[in-house]
Formats: structure tokens, sequence, C-alpha cells
């Protein structure tokens, strides 16, 4: 691989998921609203013109939940720093680190408040958060970015099934006093999604251990290091075990993984291509021979995956591969 400094990650898919309900928007009476979005894309029949369509989606909230759960037990594995809220999986992670709270009563400005961080917890690192605590608003931006995963209008279906709680001990009893016929059950729809759905993920690999106030960075290569392998191993376990609403019954069915990986040594950002676009692929390519252009070597490489393994092998070859040397962050 002749890239051997990495700045900036973007994975571009398309995914084929069929029969889940990861994401829903809330209840209504006795039926389960799944979660829709309206998204602009152009119509086939009149080139030239685009069109509104609103299809099911799964929120970049609910992967990147998936991801910090995944970073999180990784972290634990492997012995890597955690505040006192994270080793508890608290949603307010470092906000609920009884030391941190403390190192806040000291007034310390807001440079050392995010140092502080840095060193202390490896998923507020890498996820972000918003420290707010008397006259502190300090926030450190995420270095992991989800956008909404979305289905094709025209490959993604979504349907409501008819659910009951059935009591056996119903049958036994006298129903001459109440002939309602529904006692002790309850009647309910339930949604599945099935579809072709665009990912888009894109990871700043050089802000892993920067502090975007003092423009330094806190831990050295070594730990740098180890954080980036961490976050690329949970990127890949997010796709190889997917969670979210109703799994225990409604398992999605991820029966394909297709698209690119591009990562860049400098400047320039990783392109993120939405697969929303067919030809996502090809795009992604061209604009990356693009980037490229003037150099005299590579500044931005990209790989093509065909599938799920194609995607496990090239992120482990990526993380695991040697040697390898994190870039600065930009800016």
């Amino acid at each position: 691989m002749s890239t051997q400094t990495m700045n900036s990650l973007s994975i571009s898919a398309e995914a084929i998921l069929d029969l889940h309900s990861l994401n829903n928007e809330g209840g209504e009476g006795n039926q389960i609203q799944t979660r829709m979005v309206e998204v602009i894309v152009r119509d086939p029949a009149t080139p030239g013109e685009v069109r509104i369509e609103s299809v099911n989606a799964i929120s970049g909230d609910m992967f990147k939940h998936i991801q910090a759960e995944h970073l999180f037990r990784i972290a634990q594995e492997r012995s890597l720093a955690l505040c006192g809220g994270c080793r508890r999986f608290n949603a307010n992670r470092i906000s609920a680190d009884d030391a941190f709270q403390s190192f806040l009563s000291k007034d310390k400005p807001s440079s050392e408040v995010v140092d502080q961080l840095l060193k202390t917890c490896v998923i507020d690192d890498l996820e972000g958060i918003l420290i707010t605590k008397g006259n502190y608003s300090v926030p450190r931006k995420s270095v992991v970015e989800f956008g909404w995963v979305v289905g094709r209008p025209e490959q993604t279906r979504s349907n409501q099934y008819f659910h009951v709680k059935y009591n056996p001990e119903q049958r036994t009893k006298d129903r001459s006093a109440d002939d309602s016929g529904n006692e002790g059950q309850a009647i309910f729809h339930r949604p599945a999604n099935s579809g072709v759905y665009a990912i888009v993920c894109h990871l700043e690999l050089g802000r892993i251990g920067y502090n975007d106030i003092t423009r330094q960075y806190v831990l050295d290569d070594a730990e740098r290091l180890q954080r980036f392998r961490a976050l690329l191993h949970s990127v890949l376990y997010t796709f190889v075990r997917p969670a979210g609403a109703m799994i225990s019954t409604q398992l999605p069915h991820l029966v394909n993984l297709r698209g690119v990986v591009s990562w860049s040594a400098g400047v320039q950002p990783a392109p993120t291509f939405s697969a929303l676009n067919q030809d996502f692929m090809e795009q992604s390519e061209r604009v990356t021979a693009a980037l490229n252009r003037g150099s005299q070597q590579p500044v931005v490489e990209i790989r093509r995956f065909e599938d799920m393994a194609g995607l496990s092998e090239l992120l482990m070859e990526l993380a695991e591969g040697q040697p390898l040397r994190l870039g600065a962050a930009r800016g």
C-alpha cells in the first residue's frame, strides 16, 4: 500500500438490508410508525428534472450509538483510557466522572479542559461531547461522522404487519360476563423495511488526540495509533453487527454491502459520495483522480469492495498495516 500516512477516511456504500425495524418515530394507538424522510432524486423518465420521494431511513445517531458501544467494549478489552462515566457506559460520559468534575471546579481555561478530556477518555476524544458546568460550554467535536442511512426510493419498501399477544388462559374462562373477546390480548401493527440503503461515514483521523483550541496534540503517536485502530475496528463491527430497535424479533438481514473506502494523506478530504446516486463508485474514483492531479505521489487513495468480506479485509488491512502513521489535523 503506497500511502502510509492517513489523515481522513471515508466509506461510501450501498447495503441491501431486509426486514428490519431499526429506527422508528414512535407509536400512534396500536401502530408503530417507522422512520421516514424526504429526499430529492432525479427522475429517470424526465432527464434533468428531480422529484421528491418519502423513504425509510435510519438515523445517523442510531449507527453512531452502535459504533460507540462497540468502541466501549474494545476499550475495555484493550485497557484504553476511559473516564468514570464511560466505564459505566453512562450517556453523560465524562460529565459523570467525579474526578473530572473536581478538575472543572478549579476554574481551568477551556484549553486545559480539553487537554484533560483527551488524556482521560478515548470515547470522549473520538465520539465528541459538550462540557457544560457553571460558566463552561466547551465542545469536543466528534472524530466520527455518520449520515442518515437512506433507502433508495425505487428499491425500498415499508410494510405494516399484524401482531397479537395471545393469552391461552383466556380460553378456559367463562366469557358470559364479558364477551368482548379481546380481554388479555393486545393487537398491534409493527413495521418492517427492506431495500437498498445508502451509507456515508467519515473519520477525521488527524484529529485523534488533537486539541482544537491550542491546535496541538495532547497524546503521543503510539497512543493515537492505538485509538485509531480501536476506532476502525469499531466501525467495522458496526457493519458486522448492526443493532437498534426490535432486534429481538426483527434482527436485520444484511444481504450485501458494496462501495468504496477512500483515505487521504494530506489536507485533501477523503471524498464521500452518496450511493443514492447509482454511479457513486465511479464518481468517487473520478473525484479521487482529480484531487491527485498534479501530485507526484497520490495523496488520496481509493479502493472498491464488492461485499461484506471485502470491506472487512480492507478495514483490517488499514488498521493493522505496518508501517502506518497518522497525519496531522487539517486547519
